[in-house]
């Protein structure tokens, strides 16, 4: 069953568009806790970044919530893994994010979590989309008896919960004493805890970014916009800088010198590192997605270990990690998951493992990804107008097309060709250690995208 307000990770939109207002939330929270509760559980945990809308949103749903009967469990702002690990932790039924992650502030959106901490399956997303359809049409909103209806509480120790959490992910032998870093916290959810956590680990912190005013999260700094941190390590002197996102489950990386280290670099320094434990191996591979970079696959390949490539979102690496019985997989994006250490993907536990990768090697991020060689990426996006993608790509022109390139690139790049998730449009990547090759077989395969849909 098609899902109409969820997508590949929550519901997200416009503040003061549908879905994205106060009478949706209110119903969207009894919707959850009609839906959730339990005969054992009946808490909904809730977490928030540090948009300006969160403190309208968070207010919608505890009334909702407390009218089905729910008990809510504030927790403020806080990373969405904090969330996550706090529903498991304080037993709740479930555990809401009120978030747009990397998006700009006029933009948020809701992030659901069941009660073990990982993803909302889809058969409780359609539940609840089902019950949300009968309340959006109801006049009035039910509520439960009035001597059932949930209370709320304030968890004060959140922060402490969490940042514990991840400080006991790494080994007790491991100190970040020697190292000053960088830390963009993009004036969002990690603002307070991310520093807290690297100083307790013993690092000297310089924070930025890490002044929100519910109008600033995302603007110009944070994960997708790193050039702010780049020129910060520089300027201090620092061995490295992170970044987060908005609400702090991905992180990206620079060394020394302002070089960036995306989620391939990551996912290539703790391969690299459990590799030379012993608890990376033919069995036991890595989960990529469709737009992973070749060199990485390259170069775990080298060293035996398989990759294995998914949809792009972390919920379809999440799925094929479990597939395999794996737990290394990401995102080019930051997105990195460490399912032996969290069920969800966690900025600030990401950026740790690599610390003490590097902390127990003794060997600076260079150094770490020196055996990584990536290739560069071109990618062309084509309108897709009024033509029907599936009609496309079955077109002899278009698979004769694709076939010629993927012939030149047999060995030495890769192709890839999808639809946008957000938009209409057809993107074309292609990757090949040669920049102007790489640029010429996409401009071969969009002419023949263009071709079709001009004839549409």
């Amino acid at each position: 069953m098609s899902k109409r307000y969820f997508g590949t990770d929550g519901i997200r939109g416009r503040v003061g568009q549908p879905p994205v207002t106060p009478d949706f939330m209110l119903r969207l929270g009894h919707a959850v806790g009609s839906e959730m509760q339990t005969a054992s559980r009946r808490l909904v945990v809730i977490g928030k970044d540090t948009r300006l809308s969160g403190y309208m949103f968070e207010s919608a749903l505890e009334a909702g919530l407390a009218a089905a009967g729910a008990d809510i469990a504030l927790l403020g702002p806080l990373p969405t893994p904090a969330v996550s690990y706090l529903t498991r932790t304080l037993g709740g039924c479930a555990g809401i994010v009120i978030s747009a992650s990397h998006n700009p502030y006029h933009d948020n959106g809701i992030k659901l979590f069941a009660h073990n901490g990982g993803k909302l399956p889809n058969h409780d997303q359609q539940a609840i989309e089902q019950r949300l359809e009968q309340l959006l049409q109801a006049e009035y909103l039910p509520m439960s008896a009035v001597n059932r209806i949930g209370k709320a509480r304030r968890i004060d120790d959140a922060a402490g919960r969490y940042i514990e959490f991840c400080k006991a992910s790494i080994d007790v032998d491991i100190s970040l004493e020697n190292y000053r870093i960088v830390i963009d916290c993009a004036h969002g959810a990690g603002y307070q805890v991310a520093p807290r956590i690297l100083e307790e680990l013993g690092a000297e912190v310089i924070a930025i970014n890490n002044q929100p005013d519910g109008l600033n999260i995302n603007r110009e700094c944070g994960s997708t916009h790193p050039q702010g941190l780049q020129q910060a390590v520089q300027t201090h002197n620092a061995d490295l800088g992170l970044a987060l996102d908005g609400d702090a489950d991905r992180v990206i990386m620079v060394d020394h010198q302002g070089r960036l280290v995306d989620g391939d670099g990551i996912l290539y320094i703790l391969a690299s590192e459990r590799f030379r434990e012993g608890r990376l191996s033919p069995e036991q591979g890595v989960v990529g997605t469709l737009m992973t970079n070749y060199g990485l696959e390259q170069a775990l390949a080298r060293n035996g270990i398989p990759m294995e490539r998914s949809d792009v979102g972390d919920r379809f690496v999440h799925q094929k990690l479990l597939e395999h019985s794996w737990q290394l997989g990401g995102e080019t994006s930051g997105h990195v998951l460490c399912l032996d250490k969290s069920i969800t993907g966690d900025g600030m536990l990401t950026a740790v493992q690599v610390l003490q990768a590097l902390a127990r090697r003794r060997i600076s991020m260079a150094q770490a990804v020196d055996g990584l060689q990536l290739l560069p990426q071109i990618m062309i996006n084509v309108p897709l107008g009024n033509s029907c993608w599936a009609d496309l790509q079955q077109h002899v022109k278009l698979t004769d097309a694709v076939s010629a390139v993927e012939r030149q690139l047999d060995g030495v790049g890769r192709l890839v060709l999808r639809p946008s998730g957000t938009e209409p449009l057809v993107r074309i990547m292609v990757e090949h250690e040669d920049n102007q090759l790489a640029a010429g077989y996409a401009r071969q395969v969009a002419a023949a995208v263009q071709e079709l849909t001009q004839n549409a």
